[in-house]
């Protein structure tokens, strides 16, 4: 029988003030908001079973723009949930913001109702490179959002991309200075690709070379690494690494209520798992909330696509945890990432090497 593993919570908030160019998120500008909170507790009703005696080990509520909920809407929230779940004495619940003004006035009210961690999406904080990605902020206000959050929160973390429009490699590692000046507890830092069916694909910018992209990421990676943000996952750097991160790519379970919300549950009775996936458009969701289920089938390959992401890599005892499969299952392909210089192995744990890092989707494509 699988051990049960920790449980998450996802939480989807869909709506922002102007969708971005390259967001390929279930997110969308105006519409009725109306019911939408008791829809999410109505939804969440619906899969306590998935529970299973489990405490709720970190929330992250996402979208979309979730800081842009009332104060009273975060309060009949977390009322709701806190009284349908058992929370860990030290739950990590993370939420999404802009640096907006009118978002950065809410942040003591979120840490009053429950919130411990924010995320802030500030990209970039120069103004040229916030305006070509359709950014409704500008540099003063992302630096103004990060330094309230460090007054108020102990664990925040800041989102940076680069590869930008017309971005220089000295304007890509200013933009990671200012970020660790501002001393957050992590900094997502990640390339900008171009989504199907965003804006930036029906009219692409003009990206920086190859060349300067890659070298914009093997810098920036030093220089997060030189002021102690240590890279725990591809696009992850922590001092504090985060909890509910960890558990996607640990092959943990979250539930995933709301509007095109995703979730992964191990189901007890029968050692099985299922994916859940929930009505995408808004409007359909705060009136019917339907859920479709399916079972997963290629465990070892959905356990390596999420946990070969992790730079330290994982052991033998997690694979068997959390699949319930031998490592006798996948030697062929371990020794075949091996002899392509993808991977190492070292006693009872299996870590990408650089190359394979580099190169995650062809080390991930072994185990297909």
């Amino acid at each position: 029988m699988l051990e049960l593993p920790p449980l998450s919570l996802y939480i989807h908030y869909p709506w922002c003030v102007k969708k971005c160019p390259y967001c390929d998120f279930n997110s969308h500008e105006g519409e009725d908001r109306d019911g939408y909170i008791s829809a999410l507790l109505a939804d969440l009703d619906t899969d306590l079973s998935y529970v299973q005696g489990r405490s709720i080990h970190s929330i992250f509520i996402g979208g979309g723009t979730p800081s842009l909920m009332t104060e009273q809407d975060l309060s009949q929230l977390f009322n709701g949930l806190k009284s349908r779940l058992v929370f860990d004495n030290n739950i990590e619940i993370t939420l999404e913001t802009n640096p907006g003004t009118f978002e950065i006035e809410k942040f003591k009210a979120f840490k009053e109702i429950g919130i411990n961690r924010l995320s802030i999406g500030v990209q970039s904080f120069n103004n040229q490179n916030l305006q070509a990605l359709g950014r409704i902020h500008n540099a003063y206000e992302a630096g103004k959002a990060c330094t309230q959050a460090a007054k108020i929160f102990d664990n925040f973390n800041i989102d940076l991309m680069y590869g930008l429009q017309g971005q220089s490699i000295d304007e890509c590692l200013a933009d990671l200075q200012q970020a660790v000046d501002l001393n957050p507890t992590h900094i997502s830092f990640y390339q900008l690709t171009i989504e199907p069916n965003t804006l930036f694909s029906k009219f692409p910018p003009k990206l920086p070379a190859d060349d300067d992209i890659w070298t914009m990421g093997e810098v920036g990676v030093k220089l997060l690494e030189s002021h102690g943000f240590n890279r725990y996952e591809v696009s992850a750097f922590g001092k504090k690494p985060s909890r509910h991160n960890l558990n996607y790519w640990e092959f943990g379970d979250y539930i995933g209520i709301g509007a095109g919300a995703h979730g992964k549950i191990t189901l007890a009775k029968d050692s099985s798992m299922i994916r859940t996936l929930k009505s995408k458009a808004p409007k359909d969701y705060i009136q019917n909330r339907k859920k479709t289920t399916e079972h997963i089938e290629n465990l070892a390959f959905e356990f390596m696509l999420n946990a070969l992401r992790l730079k330290n890599g994982f052991d033998s005892v997690l694979f068997l945890s959390r699949t319930g499969q031998s490592m006798d299952d996948i030697t062929n392909q371990i020794q075949q990432a091996t002899t392509a210089g993808l991977l190492k192995a070292q006693a009872d744990k299996i870590i990408p090497t650089k190359k394979g890092y580099d190169f995650l989707n062809d080390l991930q494509s072994y185990f297909l």
